[in-house]
């Protein structure tokens, strides 16, 4: 191999890169405005107290507001990246999304988190969705399952208490619990 095919393909590598992670940035900030409209849509729907003027929705309402304006500002980035990339390449995507497996799933279960809180309740998908990220992030046996359980249990249900009993902030109860 000469230094000209060396240089070739280590242009074409980085094109490649640069076009998958432009096009893996587009999808994954579209599949999270998505998620943060709707969660904006029900921020709505909470149930407010005397003490909230604004209403218990407000605040949610705008830090989600506010992602959503970020989720779209890296995506008009990364379209105008794609679109300098060479439009040839497409293999960097794949290999973008298979070493970001981990936050795809943290996404996955963050979604179905958010999608079973009505119906569980906020302290059993709470502690679900703590031990799901855990096992997902490398606690899968003996010892770290046991730590994982406790860590979930602690911070899934104790939040429920915190808010509940010394707030006096009332989190979803769910239907079916």
């Amino acid at each position: 191999m000469n230094d000209a095919t060396n240089t070739g393909s280590r242009v074409e590598r980085e094109t490649d890169s640069e076009r998958g992670k432009a096009l893996a940035n587009i999808i994954f900030n579209a599949g999270l405005a998505a998620l943060f409209v709707g969660l904006f849509l029900q921020a709505g729907d909470l149930p407010s107290s005397m003490w909230e003027p604004l209403g218990a929705g407000s605040f949610p309402r705008l830090i989600l507001g506010a992602l959503i304006i970020f989720n779209l500002a890296i995506m008009v980035q990364s379209v105008a990246a794609l679109r300098r990339t060479d439009r040839e390449a497409g293999v960097g995507a794949t290999h973008w999304f298979i070493q970001r497996r981990m936050a795809f799933a943290t996404l996955a279960v963050f979604s179905l988190y958010a999608l079973l809180m009505p119906w569980i309740g906020f302290a059993l998908a709470s502690l679900l969705f703590l031990l799901a990220v855990q096992v997902i992030l490398g606690a899968r046996r003996g010892r770290r399952l046991l730590i994982a359980g406790v860590i979930a249990a602690v911070f899934g249900l104790g939040l429920y208490v915190l808010f509940s009993h010394v707030f006096l902030i009332s989190l979803p109860r769910g239907h079916l619990w």
